[in-house]
């Protein structure tokens, strides 16, 4: 029996609910009830670990892939010394390979006016990797306790202080737990997955690879707690908080209900090289409208918007008498 099946009882202070690897309760702190006797230490993992970014995936015999699937530099296989976490859902691909080369060429021929011309055209396009990145899924229950100044109630002055309590829900807060991707792109591509698509297996295209958890549990429950109190001071500015100007707003949470889930979701990491550099796309595995990524800028572009604003600069003074 894996430890994942294992039921563990509630908290036995608040009655919350506990995960197998909890030692304490992350609502009340109460020690944890030790696990039953039929639970049994989770295998160590074998991953293939980057030598470059960091990024680790499941090790698979089949796909013999000495590469990254992010930046492309060498790996090496490496076993790790306590058990890591795994994903417990699967987000499906919805977006197939072809649908991500189509959205690679819409992102290159968008352009800009810094950006080459041409670039779409000279652009050649060297790796599509499909990728299961792996992230912390939290619901949180907090009770907010706050302070802030606001125009309400200023009378003469311009501010006025105010306070209050209240309880707030938050569901689908994302903790990325990728060494491959940046927290920027992470928390860009977290807000457009279907989380009721997940499945209890992957379903993706030939070859995808899942990259491994790096967050721990209790490293994510701090970020959550971050966002948490992020996210509070949010939603205060819309209703809360009295009046239509802010500032001063202090927030104290208190954690009434926390659940966890640990999710693979799906992304597809696209090299291309332009002029003998190399650039990264991400396109977006369940909508093929969200791309990221990198694009070369033309240096004559940039020189001429530089040349042109410094004439212009000459007229104004001329103009003016200064020269």
């Amino acid at each position: 029996m894996s430890a994942e099946s294992v039921r563990v009882a509630p908290c036995q202070r608040c009655d919350s609910a506990l995960e197998a690897e909890d030692l304490r309760c992350p609502i009340c702190g109460l020690t944890a009830p030790p696990p039953p006797h039929a639970a049994v230490e989770r295998a160590r993992a074998r991953v293939v670990r980057c030598d470059s970014c960091g990024a680790a995936v499941e090790y698979s015999v089949e796909a013999k892939a000495p590469r990254c699937g992010y930046c492309g530099s060498v790996t090496h296989v490496e076993t790790t010394a306590d058990p890591v976490e795994q994903a417990q859902h699967w987000l499906p691909f919805t977006v197939d390979t072809e649908a991500a080369r189509g959205a690679l060429m819409g992102f290159l021929g968008r352009g800009g006016f810094f950006r080459p011309s041409g670039l779409a055209q000279e652009a050649s396009l060297e790796s599509l990797r499909p990728v299961w990145w792996p992230a912390w899924m939290f619901d949180a229950g907090v009770d907010v306790s706050w302070t802030a100044d606001s125009n309400a109630g200023s009378r003469r002055s311009d501010w006025a202080p105010h306070a209050g309590r209240t309880r707030f829900d938050f569901e689908g807060i994302p903790v990325p737990a990728s060494r491959g991707l940046k927290v920027r792109e992470c928390e860009a591509l977290a807000p457009h997955y279907q989380r009721g698509s997940r499945l209890d297996t992957p379903h993706g295209p030939e070859g995808a690879h899942v990259e491994r958890f790096e967050a721990t549990r209790s490293g994510a429950r701090r970020s959550v707690l971050e966002a948490v109190e992020r996210l509070a001071i949010e939603r205060l500015q819309q209703g809360v908080i009295p009046g239509s100007r802010f500032r001063n707003i202090h927030v104290a949470v208190a954690l009434f209900s926390l659940r966890t889930q640990r999710l693979a979701l799906p992304v597809y990491v696209l090299a291309y090289r332009y002029r003998d550099k190399p650039y990264r796309v991400l396109v977006h595995g369940q909508d093929v409208q969200v791309v990221l990524g990198e694009a070369p800028i033309s240096p004559l572009r940039v020189a001429a918007v530089i040349l042109a604003t410094l004439l212009v600069l000459v007229a104004v003074l001329y103009g003016v008498g200064v020269l």
